[in-house]
């Protein structure tokens, strides 16, 4: 009855939609205002040097490198153990939580393996040069510490409902960490502005920029102007509605039961193809190295020396893994386990998988086959989708299909995972009830609709300057509540011992 309630809605909705092309304006006029004020907020920037670097970033690495400092070096001591918890040797039958640590890994990866490994990528090389790739990698490195506090936090302070079902992330860390240090209404005004921001960036940058994008690509593959998708981009639109209307109907249970599959597929998909591409050029893999260690301490101009390709590559990092930003603790708060030091460790491997390998894979084979371009670019995620096809057909020219098949299927996951993510931060705010629940769940489906047939710009940024606006309530609180985490390491290692050998 639920699943027929949800596609009677969708239909409702598609007569709207339809005229979507015809409201564009209506929406840029009305929206365009509200997001460059919430853009010139959210990332405002700081004069370094030539550069004006966006605050966000800052505040991103700055806290992904004391957390890796303050806690030992965990994202290096701790990748091994990690390995061992996802596989299941440190399972206690009849923990709470609703998933395992392999379903609670694979939804908070799908939530940030998504359009900007492949197109975030291309702008960072084309903008930054190879060298960049040098220090997106040491930043994924760096946000393995972040995500490690704040999932820990995230599982420690989670709520356990009445019916089993599991709350958490950072809205009850903020309110219930910092309650505990005597700053009660500090950590509510948190946890509410955290909340809010969450549930706008699920709307725009987890759900209509994801579907935009790849409907886009969708249409690119499909004869371009002459695809039947071009100014009918809706219809695929009702299509990818109603697949996640019916996954996330079951909750993180249904969401966790398809991610766990998903991520597995589409990562090896796109590492597979990457892998042949690498093969091909297998004699030049030691040159392409040696053009990104070169290149990571540039002094050439056209690139923007030294510290406009180390920019570059933290940034595309920060905005690839989303690490700091807090989302994917809601995630591991579902988690089957009691220990949240074991959940924390977990964690840290997404940065590794997100930055450190699936875009550096993305990095090399666009150096590697020559296409990275020998002076600075600025392009768009449409145009860097296109860079990373014609690097992979360099060596496989039936690859567009398949890397079109890559984008839906990261778009998917990452709109499964962020309708999660962002009811989780609604029912907070307006309380766990059956109608909040539905209710969110119906505007999310509908706004997959809206996003693939509108082109309005102000939305795709609005959104996606909200997601960014989380970094800013959640790093905060992380600093407060980091003494308590590095106490909880320090008595987990002592009981195990074995865990660091």
């Amino acid at each position: 009855m639920k699943k027929v309630l949800l596609l009677a809605a969708i239909s409702f909705l598609v007569p709207t939609v339809i005229l979507a092309n015809s409201i564009d304006e209506t929406i840029e006029s009305y929206m365009g205002p509200v997001t460059r004020f919430i853009e010139a907020t959210v990332f405002f920037t700081v004069p370094i040097g030539d550069f004006d670097v966006p605050f966000v970033i800052i505040w991103l690495i700055v806290g992904a490198t004391f957390f890796t400092v303050y806690n030992n070096f965990i994202n290096i001591i701790g990748f091994k153990h990690a390995l061992d918890v996802v596989r299941g040797q440190y399972d206690k039958p009849g923990s709470k939580g609703e998933v395992s640590h392999f379903q609670a890994l694979a939804t908070a990866l799908s939530g940030t393996v998504g359009v900007g490994n492949i197109a975030g990528v291309a702008v960072a090389v084309a903008t930054g040069g190879a060298g960049a790739t040098f220090w997106m990698i040491l930043a994924g490195l760096l946000g393995m510490s972040s995500k490690f506090v704040e999932c820990t936090l995230g599982l420690k302070y989670r709520k356990v409902n009445a019916d089993g079902s599991v709350s958490g992330g950072p809205m009850y860390y903020l309110s219930q960490g910092l309650e505990k240090r005597g700053w009660k209404s500090f950590g509510k005004v948190l946890a509410i502005i955290f909340a809010i921001a969450c549930v706008g960036g699920s709307f725009g940058g987890g759900n209509m920029l994801q579907i935009n994008q790849a409907t886009q690509q969708l249409a690119a593959v499909t004869g371009g102007e002459n695809s039947i998708f071009n100014g009918n981009g809706w219809t695929f639109g009702v299509f990818m509605a109603i697949v996640v209307g019916l996954v996330i109907l079951g909750g993180i249970k249904s969401i966790a039961k398809v991610t766990d599959k998903l991520v597995p597929l589409m990562v090896g998909i796109y590492l597979g193809a990457g892998l042949i591409v690498l093969g091909y050029h297998f004699m030049d893999i030691p040159k392409a190295f040696m053009m990104i260690m070169e290149g990571a301490f540039t002094k050439n101009a056209a690139f923007g020396g030294f510290l406009g390709v180390l920019l570059m590559g933290f940034r595309r990092a920060a905005f690839s893994n989303e690490a700091g930003v807090g989302s994917a603790s809601i995630a591991h708060a579902a988690a089957k386990t009691d220990n949240p030091i074991d959940e924390g460790i977990v964690a840290l491997l997404e940065p590794f998988i997100d930055t450190v390998v699936i875009c550096t894979m993305t990095a090399l084979v666009i150096i590697i086959t020559g296409n990275a371009p020998d002076t600075r670019m600025e392009i768009s995620g449409n145009i860097a989708i296109g860079l990373t096809s014609k690097s992979f057909t360099t060596v496989m020219p039936w690859f567009p299909p398949v890397l079109s098949v890559a984008v839906i299927l990261f778009a998917l996951s990452t709109m499964i995972s962020w309708s999660y993510y962002g009811l989780k931060a609604w029912t907070y705010l307006f309380g766990e009830t059956k109608a909040m629940d539905y209710t969110y769940k119906l505007i999310y489906c509908g706004f997959i609709i809206i996003g693939s047939a509108i082109s309005a710009t102000s939305v795709f940024n609005l959104g996606d300057a909200m997601i960014f606006a989380m970094c800013f309530p959640n790093v905060l609180g992380l600093y407060f509540l980091a003494p308590e985490v590095r106490r909880d390491l320090k008595e987990y290692f002592a009981k195990n011992k074995k865990v660091v050998k």
